[in-house]
């Protein structure tokens, strides 16, 4: 492992999907950083982003910083220190998350990843995520004029001891499992009828609804739909089971409950959301957990009444005014 400093090792930049190789090695600093940190540092959507056809010249911006050997030329650097992704928008907005590898860590991998960013692309418009608002990570924002905007809560359930209460579809809906081939065009047209004011759940695309489909995580018995008597689909439960990693357990997730605007006020997302938890309870998960914004007030309380604790949070950082 080289012991220089990282000021003067050539940082890789890259626009669009990354090659097989490329993402690769993203993927496995990821885990790494992961396995370190208790949390991964780069988000679902950012991944499906970066392997993904639809990750065009002008929507990512990928930065690696390769280590070099001791004794080698710069430009033969083989070991991954450190990532940097912007995700942009069409509004000229971009979304940033930036991982360094726990054996390159505290040697200023991300002063040049973010130096390097700043040559390329500049922080206007930018946002930052810091997966378990890491200590490291709230120093860093600190010193380049960042404060917390927005805190998306990780909330827990203890599958085994906790039982579900009663919470019985509204008249005349009932639940079928997701059928692929069939319901792809429907779920989407409910889904951003649903989240139409939701930064990434609303801007779902057929590309990204197929590239969770081809996870090995996708069953469709645990993708729940809630239709009417003419087959108009009103919601749905989507749950995902993460497997067992290393000496964790496995652990299921909410992973997104919708319900169209038609269909509010009836009682069914709490019907979808108890469904899709007894559904996870059925496979003897060790715990259920999901994501939730903080200031949803609504949907935290109705967690809580749940058995739901909060258990972690991502903070996004973004520009602090100095007015």
């Amino acid at each position: 492992m080289s012991h220089a400093h990282p000021e003067n090792w050539p940082v890789l930049l890259v626009t669009g999907a990354l090659d097989p190789g490329l993402f690769k090695d993203f993927s496995t600093l990821a885990a790494a950083a992961a396995e370190s940190d208790g949390n991964p540092p780069l988000s679902e959507q950012t991944l499906v982003t970066l392997r993904g056809a639809d990750g065009g010249d002008h929507s990512v911006l990928s930065l690696a910083l390769y280590a070099p050997d001791e004794d080698s030329d710069p430009a033969t650097a083989d070991d991954l220190a450190g990532i940097a992704v912007v995700v942009e928008s069409p509004e000229g907005t971009g979304v940033l998350e930036l991982a360094v590898h726990p054996n390159y860590r505290n040697r200023g991998v991300a002063d040049r990843l973010l130096a390097a960013l700043q040559d390329k692309r500049g922080f206007d418009g930018l946002t930052a995520w810091s997966h378990g608002n890491h200590e490291a990570a709230a120093e860093l924002a600190t010193r380049f004029g960042y404060g917390p905007v927005r805190e998306l809560w990780k909330m827990r359930l203890m599958s085994s001891t906790s039982e579900m209460p009663d919470a019985a579809l509204p008249p005349g809906i009932t639940l079928r499992a997701f059928v692929p081939g069939q319901d792809e065009e429907a779920w989407l047209a409910a889904n951003r009828a649903a989240f139409a004011h939701h930064p990434e759940q609303g801007s779902m695309t057929l590309a990204d609804l197929e590239a969770r489909k081809a996870e090995d995580w996708f069953d469709p018995a645990g993708f729940l739909l809630a239709v009417n008597s003419d087959g108009a689909l009103l919601g749905y439960h989507w749950t995902k089971v993460h497997p067992r990693q290393g000496g964790h357990p496995a652990i299921g997730e909410v992973y997104v409950v919708g319900v169209t605007p038609e269909a509010q006020g009836l009682g069914l997302g709490k019907a979808l959301t108890v469904a899709g938890i007894r559904y996870l309870q059925d496979k003897d998960l060790h715990a259920v957990m999901l994501y939730v914004d903080g200031d949803n007030a609504a949907a935290v309380a109705l967690y809580q009444k749940l058995g739901f604790v909060r258990w972690d949070t991502d903070v996004m950082y973004g520009p602090v005014s100095k007015n």
